[in-house]
């Protein structure tokens, strides 16, 4: 109305999109700034949601607030219940609806150990609790249909307005001068009352009476002034020309003869006459008005914004719908809030998260306590701390890589072994995860470096694994009896080192290896005999120690200095004497000060050892006795157990 040229953006700045009746969160601007600038579009409306946590139970509940327009409660309830017997959504332990008159609210119970807020993705993703709805803007614009913008929506409605305005000032203007017409009749009978009521008198019929009151002329001076006032801008536009004021006589019409004939005597009063008056005058302003409307077009516009104003006031309430600044497609980080976590995975295979903040700072050298509780032939084998928006990379011995997100895995207290990864990730039965890399952003200038047993190395860009796909995908490729040793991410200027069984180390410059594609075969980072393979690699830290152990459960702490850097593809130097006491090397892994092993021999034998109980040793040596092991037991792995770094630094929160 003000602003003619303003913009359909400009427009947007008052009329952000569309706010409906039952609230609810429309997923980004996008979908309502094509629809206002074409009259398409498509919104993606979410359901509002939260997950609560039982601090008693620890089990968490999804609570439902508010639905997206149109969905109907008691479908939606049907559908969550029939996509829980169906084992389409898992982790849902019983849903109710506590709606009441102070609001909807639809309750989920979590069973324990599931994640809330991966429940509720599968529900926004399954259900109408994420709904689309369309724009289609189509208007009768002068008869014909077309499909509008905002500005010419809201065009067309003040043209619209403009026309029920002027009409309904059209109507009222006529009222109002018929008003005045029976009026100046009153006034002047009024003024002429015994002349009036002697011709009433005298009259057989009231017909006769009508047309006698028609026919006479009547003095009209008591109101002339008022009369002459109101114009000829008063008479109603059908009014004979022989009616009114001829020749100083007033000439009463057929309506007014009517009203005289119809007027009852208290009306004949003083003080009803002084009434008559007054109305006379509030019509003659309103007539004025109502011709000041019709004429300037500026009256009749400020009028319709005045309406509009009171309209406003009156039914105006705050913003329901909540609208986000940009769409994207629901993920779970949508849903759930950033925190760090500490993520375990035992040797067995068993998987678990704790928050962060159920851990205190403790002082180094106290005891700790046990972050996870493992079976007796189980120990924690990978530990790491991540934000719940993370990406856990898990690299298995047959060469695949599956995408985890440290959301997924669940919630379990210290005392409990976690869940199995096998109900995480589509594993083969014979696939197990050897090394687990953790992700925030897959940055171009960093890289992936893998090993496998025949000693080939290859290394790929991190960007290249940034497709998720949740069968996984192959990350290098193998040949029938290789398998993946190890994988770790580098800055493209690291050194690496690989140790075979036959108890020899190469270290090169992760320069000397090509970035390659993900689907791209990898080169030859050391040269083996045909019955050695690679049991390790290692991306040498500063005070890093190799430990190295042999079949016959002889070890060895060595420093990482002592290897020099030489060319890859070359057969090694000596990093354990493979003695005929010794046997083969069967592992060898990076240790620091304060950590910890775990022993495995082919008879089930497991033995947990201090890293600064095991002697350091030279390279060309044999090392000492780390395990006894019986007759005709053999050593055939071990493992850094990842959780003892930690918890001396942390203690648990009971």
């Amino acid at each position: 109305i003000d602003n003619t040229d303003i913009t359909v953006d400009e427009l947007m700045e008052h009329i952000p999109g569309p706010d409906f009746p039952t609230a609810a969160i429309i997923n980004g601007k996008a979908g309502i700034i094509e629809a206002y600038r074409t009259g398409r579009g498509r919104i993606v409306i979410w359901a509002k949601a939260f997950v609560e946590t039982n601090e008693k139970t620890g089990r968490e509940t999804i609570i439902i607030t508010e639905l997206p327009y149109q969905l109907n409660k008691a479908r939606l309830i049907e559908r969550i219940a029939e996509l829980v017997k169906e084992k389409k959504v898992e982790g849902i332990s019983e849903l109710r609806d506590e709606s009441d008159k102070d609001g909807l609210r639809v309750v989920i119970e979590v069973k324990r150990g599931e994640v809330g807020e991966v429940v509720l993705n599968n529900l926004y993703a399954q259900t109408q609790l994420q709904n689309g709805f369309s724009f289609n803007v189509v208007a009768l614009v002068d008869g014909q249909p077309q499909t509008l913008n905002l500005k010419e929506m809201i065009h067309h409605f003040v043209r619209h307005r403009r026309e029920v305005v002027t009409r309904r000032t059209v109507y009222l203007l006529r009222k109002a001068r018929d008003r005045v017409h029976i009026l100046e009749g009153l006034a002047v009978a009024i003024a002429n009352i015994d002349e009036i009521i002697e011709l009433i008198k005298s009259s057989s019929t009231a017909a006769i009476a009508k047309d006698r009151l028609i026919a006479t002329g009547w003095d009209a001076s008591v109101s002339s002034d008022l009369m002459e006032k109101a114009g000829a801008a008063s008479r109603p536009e059908d009014l004979d020309p022989s009616c009114g004021i001829k020749q100083g006589k007033y000439y009463l019409s057929p309506s007014q003869a009517k009203a005289i004939l119809e007027l009852k005597l208290h009306r004949l009063t003083g003080m009803e006459h002084d009434k008559l008056l007054s109305e006379y005058r509030e019509k003659l302003d309103e007539i004025i008005k109502y011709l000041e409307i019709l004429d300037n077009s500026k009256v009749l516009m400020q009028l319709i914004k005045e309406e509009l104003q009171i309209v406003s006031d009156e039914f105006g309430d705050d913003r329901r719908t909540v609208i986000t600044e940009s769409q994207h497609d629901l993920t779970v980080e949508d849903l759930i809030s950033e925190e760090d976590r500490v993520v375990t995975i035992s040797h067995s295979g068993y998987a678990k998260t704790q928050p962060l903040s159920d851990y205190q700072s403790q002082h180094r050298g106290g005891t700790g306590k046990s972050a996870t509780a493992v079976k007796d032939d189980d120990f924690v084998e990978h530990l790491l701390i991540a934000s719940t928006h993370s990406t856990i990379l898990c690299f298995t011995n047959l060469g695949k890589v599956y995408w985890l997100k440290v959301y997924q895995i669940p919630v379990a207290g210290r005392n409990s072994k976690g869940r199995p990864m096998i109900n995480l990730l589509p594993l083969d039965e014979n696939e197990r995860i050897n090394s687990i890399l953790t992700v925030s952003e897959y940055d171009e200038n960093k890289y992936i470096i893998m090993a496998t047993a025949n000693g080939t190395v290859k290394k790929t860009s991190l960007d290249q694994y940034s497709r998720p796909r949740s069968v996984g995908l192959r990350a290098v490729d193998l040949v029938e009896g290789d398998y993946l040793v190890g994988s770790a991410i580098t800055d493209g200027n690291s050194d690496v080192m690989l140790f075979s069984s036959e108890g020899k180390a190469v270290r090169f410059s992760e320069s000397d290896v090509r970035s390659v594609g993900r689907v791209s075969k990898g080169v030859r980072g050391m040269r083996l005999p045909a019955e050695h393979k690679v049991l390790s690699m290692i991306i040498p830290a500063d005070n890093g120690y190799a430990l190295t152990v042999s079949a016959s459960g002889y070890g060895k702490r060595t420093n990482l200095t002592e290897f020099p850097t030489k060319g890859r593809g070359g057969k090694g130097m000596i990093a354990m004497q493979a003695s005929k006491r010794n046997g083969s090397l069967v592992g060898v892994v990076q240790l620091f000060d304060r950590d910890e092993i775990m022993l495995i021999s082919d008879q089930g034998t497991m033995v947990r050892t201090r890293c600064d109980e095991i002697s350091v040793l030279g390279r060309n040596t044999q090392g000492v006795r780390v395990i006894r092991l019986r007759d005709q037991e053999i050593m055939v792995g071990l493992a850094r157990v990842e959780e003892q770094d930690y918890v001396d630094d942390f203690e648990f929160k009971d």
